[in-house]
């Protein structure tokens, strides 16, 4: 996928450090060695050195020079649990809670990249999002002006009419089940961001309904709507319009004939949907019935990069996510 090897070149030029805090699983070090051979990014492995030396020689993965840690031996140790436990002793915990805590490998990595010894941190292949957002919740939190974390995915269409040359970005699709106005407008800034960060071109995003400029009434659309007012105050940069259905945000001449005044009808190459449930009907739809390929999801709305996989990731899936990571990093 040409789009993917952008990715990787665009990564390389400024490598950044990366934490891999699933580091006892195979196809993370299969990932980590890839990455290395293809000088993609600086790889640091959370894992014990006996067990990574063990399932490297298992499957045959050279591990030479990857700097791997161990979380519960690491020199790091007294200051991340100093560090942390300043960010939550409003919460009543103590010290030895703290130390005990940033052991656990994902907030062991999430310190690393709060004490700016790496820049970002992909995870998720032995952990369900919320134990590996919940850290980040805790110590890197939001951007600054942003309260809500969500997800986009890159969806590379074969018909290049739509969108940005066939290249169309949903959300949020996996992190917010039922967003309120304030966090769609946030959902609709930050996909922007990722968009300009990754793909490079201008952001026209479509505040997504099953109504099109008033033509329905429900407190659905309602939610939408005043989504589209919250965005167009609090980030007038952002190119964003709506509330407006499928069909008048794609199609051009649908566009015109039932939002004759908007900039964004028929030319939307990012599409911001009500809600967790139909992005993630759209999303499947598109893969499914339109054959498109997709890239993500991808983690939005944090101070730092923080990525999830799937539990059930491919090696090639890692290596994708962490050039992404990576160039969330650089932009960062």
């Amino acid at each position: 996928m040409e789009l993917l090897k952008n990715f990787k070149e665009k990564a390389a030029s400024d490598l950044q450090k990366i934490v891999f805090a699933e580091g006892e699983d195979e196809r993370i070090i299969k990932a980590a060695e890839i990455i290395k051979k293809e000088a993609i990014a600086e790889i640091i492995v959370l894992a014990k050195l006996d067990k990574i030396k063990k399932i490297a020689a298992e499957e045959d993965i050279n591990i030479e020079g990857l700097t791997i840690i161990d979380p519960e031996q690491s020199e790091y140790i007294a200051e991340f649990r100093d560090k942390f436990y300043e960010l939550r002793k409003h919460k009543g915990i103590s010290k030895a809670d703290a130390e005990k805590m940033i052991k656990d490998p994902l907030y062991f990595g999430t310190m690393m990249i709060y004490t700016d010894k790496a820049a970002g941190m992909v995870a998720g292949a032995d952990n369900p999002t919320g134990n590996v957002l919940r850290p980040a919740f805790q110590i890197i939190k939001t951007k600054a002006g942003i309260s809500t974390v969500s997800s986009a995915i890159i969806l590379l269409l074969k018909d290049k009419n739509f969108g940005e040359d066939g290249i169309i970005t949903f959300a949020d699709c996996a992190v917010n089940p039922t967003p309120n106005s304030e966090q769609l407008a946030e959902i609709a800034q930050s996909t922007a961001e990722t968009v300009e960060d990754l793909l490079g071109f201008e952001a026209k995003t479509a505040m997504l309904s099953f109504s099109t400029m008033g033509s329905a009434r429900h407190e659905n659309v309602t939610n939408v709507q005043e989504a589209v007012k919250i965005a167009h105050s609090k980030f007038p940069g952002l190119k964003v319009d709506g509330e407006m259905q499928a069909d008048a945000a794609l199609v051009e001449s649908v566009g015109v004939r039932k939002a004759p005044e908007s900039e964004i009808a028929g030319r939307a190459n990012v599409l911001v949907f009500p809600d967790l449930q139909s992005s993630n009907i759209g999303v499947k739809l598109a893969q499914r019935l339109a054959k498109a390929e997709s890239i993500g999801p991808i983690l939005q709305g944090l101070a730092a990069p923080i990525n999830d996989l799937s539990r059930g990731c491919s090696v090639e899936e890692i290596v994708n996510l962490t050039a992404i990571t990576a160039i969330q990093a650089q932009n960062h």
